[in-house]
């Protein structure tokens, strides 16, 4: 082990900072983070740091460096260009047994800087010892995306309540596994939905009746469209701390590489032909289930589950059951398929307004407003369309929509077999059949859509205007 990593306590200990400049600024706010006594010794300052000083918050020493600036100094933070001056002060740090860095120059520090996850009271520190600053970074990236940031609320909370959690818990092993229920229970919960007052109520309550079953959760999670970079970190959280996943057809296996290795995954999506509302009563029935006998559950579905998705239906059937649930949004479909064909899906000279709307209806059970959908300077974005393309066409045609308005159908929109179809509203089901464009894609209309051959920049891309001159 190169270097021996502590944490040191700086409060109300001066520290001195050599330098004036941007790096130097940086380095004066973490350690007035820390509340340390901070020593600016610079010909000149930042405007951010001569604000500093005005305020009494940093004293500035003004000229060039002096040992004697050093007296009284616990550390010292070289951070001036001049490569001579960081040596003076790393000779003079070396003489009066202070450590020193010197930013960006390993050989001439006695202590490097970490790069910091700030979970406070928690801190995480990350360090290459200097061989590999870039590496570190982007392991702190990766540590980041680990923690929710209430984590720190949760540590403090813990402190407070050390002293009765020992004596509820003498026994070691019992006292671990309460911690255990502590960081991935319903406190935790509370706390990342705001809720500190019954975070409190439930620590207080498990300590009064340490006997009492662990309760069971439900996590609503949009999944995305399919790529896995698009998972927001909570969501990536929520799949590393489930017990049970019930996930739907389309959440991609990518997606599902990342939940953890152990929970049970419990296959609930939803096939052409049978009968949906059963189905749905099924995933009602396993969440409660699940949920009741103390398991982490997350409810695992593609795009967002609040668009189309039946998350408001899970969420009252979990409520009327006294089951205590979260959400955790996903990028829907219309946004991401939209951002992976190269198409806004709005913009001032073609589209003020969005419509998101679902085509998985019969013919008879057609109740949108047409007229409405069919004006122009308007996006629509049509789910689960595929197998309605004819209807759809013949009803914005019918009500006016132009015969030359611009589609988009976006095929397996951010994976990476993505096809993109363009082309004009009266060509839209001959260039679909065509082409065998296949569910899941998201049909897009309007203005915008137009855009879509010169601004693609992912997966497939073809073009039926193009077709259409060749013919």
């Amino acid at each position: 082990m190169k270097l021996f990593p502590i944490f040191a306590d700086l409060k109300d200990r001066l520290v001195l900072v050599v330098g004036g400049g941007a790096v130097a600024e940086r380095k004066t706010l973490a350690l007035l983070e820390a509340s340390a006594d901070v020593v600016v010794g610079a010909p000149e300052l930042t405007p951010a740091l001569a604000a500093l000083a005005a305020e009494g918050r940093i004293r500035h020493r003004p000229g060039r460096f002096d040992p004697a600036w050093l007296d009284e100094a616990w550390l010292a933070v070289a951070a001036t260009d001049d490569r001579g001056t960081n040596a003076a002060v790393s000779e003079a740090a070396r003489a009066r047994r202070i450590f020193s860095n010197v930013v960006d120059d390993p050989e001439l520090s006695s202590f490097q800087v970490p790069s910091i996850v700030d979970r406070s009271p928690v801190i995480v520190a990350i360090s290459s010892s200097g061989v590999a600053p870039v590496l570190a970074r982007r392991v702190r990236e990766r540590i980041e995306s680990l923690f929710d940031h209430t984590l720190g609320q949760l540590a403090g909370l813990a402190a407070r309540y050390r002293k009765p959690i020992r004596a509820s818990h003498p026994d070691l092993g019992a006292r671990r596994r309460f911690y255990d229920w502590l960081l991935d229970g319903p406190v935790a919960g509370f706390l990342r939905q705001q809720r500190p007052a019954q975070a409190e109520a439930a620590l207080a309550a498990a300590l009064a009746d340490p006997l009492a079953p662990a309760a069971g959760s439900v996590v609503l999670v949009g999944a995305g469209p399919g790529d896995p970079g698009l998972l927001t970190l909570k969501a990536l959280r929520a799949l590393n701390e489930a017990d049970v996943i019930l996930h739907d057809r389309l959440v991609s296996d990518e997606v599902m590489s990342l939940a953890r290795r152990d929970a049970e995954r419990v296959p609930v999506g939803k096939l052409p032909g049978e009968n949906h509302h059963a189905t749905q009563a099924r995933i009602h029935a396993l969440l409660v289930e699940h949920a009741r006998a103390g398991r982490r559950v997350v409810r695992l579905k593609g795009g967002d589950a609040f668009i189309f998705g039946r998350g408001g239906e899970e969420l009252e059937y979990l409520r009327e059951h006294g089951v205590r649930y979260e959400v955790i949004p996903g990028i829907t479909a219309a946004l991401a398929c939209a951002a992976y064909a190269g198409i806004p899906l709005t913009h001032r000279e073609h589209a003020q307004s969005v419509r998101l709307i679902t085509a998985h209806c019969r013919e008879d059970e057609d109740n949108l407003d047409w007229p409405a959908l069919a004006r122009e300077k308007q996006t629509l974005a049509f789910y689960m369309g595929v197998g309605q393309l004819d209807l759809l066409t013949q009803r914005l045609l019918r009500h006016g929509r132009s015969p030359g308005t611009p589609f988009a159908l976006v095929e397996n929109g951010s994976r990476p077999e993505q096809r993109v179809l363009s082309g004009t509203l009266e060509r839209l089901p001959a260039l679909a059949a065509g082409h065998a464009i296949r569910s899941p894609a998201l049909l897009i209309v309007g203005e915008v859509a137009g855009l879509a051959p010169q601004l693609r920049w992912f997966g497939q891309h073809i073009d039926g205007l193009a077709e259409k001159v060749a013919a």
